[in-house]
């Protein structure tokens, strides 16, 4: 465990300002649109569709632009992309509170994307690649149970915002809050330290020093995985509780079950970091994606009860915070730390288009055939995706 110091003078310092504006980058931009933009399609004369579309959007963007920005952070830092990224952040939320034309809208969230590539866990993954090297594995781990919090603040946040004010001054408050807390936190917090990428990850973990390269099987087999998972909690989060209240739980229990996500995602990183140090992180995600398939099966034979409702919860959140932390672990440990940036991004683009697409897509077979062959699909997806990690084989030994 890194010095108390550490985290004030040291490398480690980037863990705790990383996780603040992280909760701020996904509170202010990923989390409200589930509440904002029934209020925006009101008031503008759109569709929910349309509005939600803006948001599918600005994920295509981030997804095809993300190789690009974690070449810049490779390149100049967290300290530098992170800091335009916030207050590229901050300038979109303003455009979408002025956008009165759809294609102004559009725009608003075509700078949100790029926002979006430049702040939440992908860059700041790359800013720890770039500060800790092959070491970087226990920081990101640290990271994701800080930013776990995210949807726990941002959505009661809004919540609160809304109740005092409209959608508009909500957002300007976000938007205030990245371009004054976040992009001064990553401009003169961060550390401005490069690791020696030769530095291996951990002495106790026996992993071969010299990485693979970032092309061939290996890494479209990590790249397909990850894309093929981004469907399940893209597609889930956006349709899992309305399956719940259709399955007959009533909206008060549907809540409360809603709520056991963030913290099983929060539990399964916290025995991750005590527990699995020592653990290949591909051993991880296959485990993740194994337990989401128990979930599954519970559901395919018990259906959606109150008890099933629960456990299938429990597993989809701990199953979800292990893939957020292994998204970050497995390229670094097979790769390497050299342009690590840059390999997050190129996997990042196939991922983001898919959780991009997973919403409308399973709406459509929702409304074309029923929550089973929804959920059927989505664990469809987790098989595949499990299958892909699980056929990675390492040449070095």
């Amino acid at each position: 465990m890194p010095h108390p110091r550490d985290f004030l003078f040291g490398p480690w310092r980037a863990v705790p300002v990383l996780g603040v504006t992280q909760i701020l980058a996904w509170g202010a931009i990923f989390y409200p649109p589930v509440l904002m933009m029934p209020l925006i399609a009101a008031e503008r004369g759109w569709s929910l569709a349309f509005a939600m579309g803006g948001f599918s959007f600005g994920l295509l963007v981030a997804g095809f632009s993300a190789p690009t920005i974690g070449g810049w952070i490779d390149r100049a830092g967290g300290h530098v992309v992170m800091t335009a990224g916030s207050l590229v952040g901050a300038l979109g939320l303003v455009l979408l509170v002025m956008a009165e034309h759809r294609v102004v809208y559009l725009a608003a969230w075509l700078v949100l994307g790029l926002a979006m590539a430049a702040n939440l866990y992908d860059p700041a993954f790359a800013t720890l690649g770039r500060i800790f090297g092959s070491a970087a594995r226990r920081p990101i781990t640290a990271l994701t149970l800080i930013g776990g919090f995210a949807s726990t603040v941002s959505w009661p946040a809004t919540q609160f915002f809304l109740s005092l004010t409209d959608w508009r001054h909500t957002y300007l408050v976000y938007a205030a809050l990245l371009a004054l807390v976040a992009a001064p936190l990553h401009a003169f917090a961060l550390p401005r330290r490069r690791a020696d990428h030769r530095a291996h990850a951990d002495p106790n973990i026996d992993l071969p020093s010299a990485p693979l390269p970032a092309r061939g099987l290996p890494f479209l087999l990590v790249a397909t995985g990850f894309a093929v998972y981004a469907f399940v909690p893209s597609g889930l989060a956006a349709h899992l509780l309305a399956m719940f209240a259709r399955a007959g739980i009533d909206a008060a229990t549907v809540v409360t079950i809603g709520a056991l996500f963030g913290p099983s995602q929060v539990a399964a990183r916290l025995c991750e970091f005590i527990f699995a140090r020592n653990v290949h992180p591909l051993v991880i995600a296959r485990l993740a994606l194994a337990l989401l398939l128990v979930g599954f099966g519970l559901v395919a034979v018990f259906g959606f009860s109150i008890p099933v409702a629960i456990v299938f919860a429990i597993l989809f959140g701990c199953a979800n915070g292990l893939i957020t932390i292994t998204r970050g672990a497995v390229p670094l440990a097979l790769f390497g730390a050299a342009g690590y940036g840059r390999v997050l991004g190129r996997i990042a683009k196939p991922f983001q288009v898919m959780q991009a697409m997973a919403p409308l897509v399973l709406a459509f077979v929702i409304e074309r055939g029923s929550d089973v062959w929804a959920l059927a699909l989505t664990a469809a997806f987790t098989l595949v995706a499990l299958i892909c990690l699980a056929a990675i084989r390492d040449p070095r030994g």
